[in-house]
């Protein structure tokens, strides 16, 4: 006889969002199945943190805000609730209705790769994000080497690709008009030979 593994139980977006709303760990929802996010490494962490510094003084005082890790993203069209480590949102944020915690109209997401997440955030999560309206560009950061993956979408169904992979290189975010240089994301950060 063999035994089956027990079926996973499904969730209405209602019944995870009063979930989360009380849970100590973050949790994205996927077509009804709560899935726990992962903590970060240290390397994952500084990253955040050197980016999100990098964008807010490129940004001070402009009509852009930036996210970080424990803001919630909502897709409508998957339904897909998720908390990229990056978002840049053109103001003004667009909320989802009658939630005052979920942002719907990020311009840029970025994500530092692990290797539970990497194939996710490179494929289902990429494709999940393209269908936000108001997307324009995904940036992927490496966490164990210097090596950025660059998306800048050039028209409907076209997205232009572009890869880093050198301290010496500088990433141009173009809905921004940012430059950030490797050396400033990746600073302090020691690589294994």
């Amino acid at each position: 006889m063999t035994l089956l593994p027990p079926p996973t139980k499904r969730y209405t977006a209602e019944e995870y969002l009063a979930l989360e709303v009380e849970s100590t760990s973050r949790n994205e929802f996927r077509n009804g199945e709560i899935v726990e996010m992962t903590g970060g490494t240290p390397a994952h962490n500084q990253i955040v943190s050197a980016f999100n510094a990098l964008l807010w003084f490129a940004l001070r005082g402009s009509s852009y805000r930036i996210f970080v890790t424990d803001q919630r993203l909502w897709i409508p069209t998957v339904n897909l609730y998720t908390y990229p480590d990056i978002m840049v949102i053109t103001a003004p944020v667009e909320l989802k209705p009658d939630r005052r915690d979920t942002v719907m109209n990020p311009i840029l997401i970025a994500e530092v790769l692990s290797d539970s997440t990497a194939g996710y955030d490179r494929g289902d999560k990429f494709s999940h994000y393209r269908s936000i309206d108001t997307f324009q560009e995904y940036v992927l950061v490496n966490q164990d080497r210097p090596h950025v993956e660059h998306y800048v979408k050039q028209a409907e169904n076209q997205w232009l690709f572009t890869e880093y992979n050198s301290l010496e290189d500088k990433l141009t975010l173009a809905s921004i008009s940012v430059e950030i240089a490797l050396q400033d994301l990746y600073e302090a950060i020691e690589f294994s030979s």
